[in-house]
């Protein structure tokens, strides 16, 4: 998470859409770098709420605009595959050695996810909470530019975005009643997904 305190925005760090990149690109313009622990780097909106929402507010930020990036299901689900793929998880409950993708996403998709499918979700990482606080920019992971374009001129500067934690290449194949009962099981996250700029 990062915190522009003068711009009065907060870049909210979804899981697998770029963040490390975003990071180099951003930390020197940033007031507040959350990098550490993952729990609070990855906040999503409801923890923002509880934490840094009260203490941003009685240090006179009123309102903060909060901004989050979203990608597309299918691909958001094949980076988690390919990042639990690597070496270090290896023997891991958490692990996707020996598991095909199409596999990991019948996982992803059932009532009670395994481990190694137990990655959350996009819409609940953003959820609204009940006293109004919410995304006010939300951007598709597949737009790059427009996010460039939303961050240079709101922080009045140049943005050199870099590649970062690019996780390996894999099969991400899919059978037709996989994608589709994703669709069906995953609708809200698709839901975010098309309503993101």
């Amino acid at each position: 998470m990062l915190v522009f305190w003068k711009q009065r925005l907060v870049f909210l760090a979804v899981p697998k859409t770029g963040t490390s990149a975003w990071e180099q690109a951003l930390l020197p313009h940033a007031s507040i770098s959350v990098l550490n622990p993952p729990e609070l780097k990855h906040a999503p909106v409801y923890r923002y709420n509880r934490f840094f929402r009260p203490m941003f507010e009685r240090m006179g930020a009123e309102h903060m605009d909060i901004l989050a990036v979203v990608r597309e299901p299918v691909s958001w689900l094949g980076s988690w595959y390919r990042y639990r793929q690597r070496g270090f998880l290896e023997g891991k409950p958490t692990s996707t050695r020996g598991i095909s993708f199409d596999e990991f996403c019948q996982a992803y998709a059932s009532g009670d996810r395994p481990p190694f499918a137990n990655v959350g979700a996009q819409s609940k990482f953003i959820e609204p909470r009940p006293n109004g606080v919410s995304v006010t920019h939300l951007f598709k992971y597949e737009n790059q530019a427009n996010l460039i374009a939303f961050m240079e001129a709101r922080l009045e500067t140049t943005i050199d975005l870099p590649r970062e934690n690019v996780s390996p290449r894999r099969d991400l194949e899919l059978s037709a009643a996989t994608e589709e009962k994703l669709r069906r099981k995953c609708a809200s996250d698709f839901d975010v997904w098309d309503r993101a700029q």
